[in-house]
């Protein structure tokens, strides 16, 4: 599972997915949102648009500060794919899918994650990224569909119960 399509045209990856040519020609990828931190990756010599998101995999990285640009680069993509990926796919480049999946889909951030664990059952996006992307839903929707509980793992993000569910769904830990 080094790369996973999450929608039609959307692509999670580890940086050493992203730098395979095969990889990014059998999935007519056009556009590299680059969210490992690192500066001056050398992609294969194709032609890629590259947008960098110059943010660490910590709590207080601001992350939240990326996710419009980064889904309405997603969103603006027509000439072929995109691929999202960060060092090991699990913890930021999850994060932006989710927000992109947020503004341009109307997910969400309970469905979003949803959507992308379905395609990659790793992620683990950190606790930082979480709140942010928390606060991003009620910024978009003004409401919420995760909040962050005490577990006896520590403090993780919950799912609430989704009033558009048709079962009685009890909250579960979306992070552990």
């Amino acid at each position: 599972m080094a790369v996973s399509q999450v929608r039609p045209g959307v692509f999670l990856s580890d940086l050493d997915s992203a730098l395979n040519a095969c990889v990014l020609s059998s999935r007519n990828i056009t556009l590299v949102v680059n969210a490992s931190g690192l500066e001056g990756v050398a992609y294969p010599q194709l032609d890629l648009q590259v947008l960098p998101v110059p943010v660490q995999d910590r709590p207080h990285a601001p992350l939240s500060h990326y996710f419009d640009s980064v889904a309405e680069r997603i969103r603006q993509n027509h000439t072929g794919a995109t691929l999202v990926h960060c060092t090991a796919g699990r913890s930021r480049s999850p994060a932006l899918v989710m927000a992109y999946l947020m503004r341009c889909e109307g997910l969400s951030l309970r469905r979003a994650h949803e959507q992308v664990l379905d395609q990659r059952p790793f992620i683990r996006p950190n606790a930082g990224f979480w709140r942010q992307l928390m606060d991003y839903e009620r910024t978009l929707f003004g409401r919420s569909s995760v909040r962050m509980a005490r577990t006896s793992c520590g403090v993780l993000p919950e799912a609430l119960q989704d009033s558009e569910d048709s079962e009685d769904r009890a909250a579960y830990c979306v992070n552990v």
